[in-house]
């Protein structure tokens, strides 16, 4: 019992120090991601404000 127990705290022991040196990582990669998505979302933007400027010229 005492083996099984040691198995178990160990395990969790590693995964919490996994996640918290990997912590910083997963920070830059969701700000890359959010980075990524606003640019996107600002490309779309203007394309459809100029179109809508033209149209409206027009």
């Amino acid at each position: 019992m005492n083996l099984l127990m040691s198995l178990m705290l160990g395990v969790v022991y590693q995964a919490d120090l996994l996640l918290m040196e990997s912590r910083q990582v997963i920070g830059l990669v969701a700000a890359f991601l959010a980075a990524v998505l606003a640019a996107q979302l600002g490309w779309h933007g203007t394309d459809r404000l100029i179109g809508w400027r033209q149209r409206s010229e027009d």
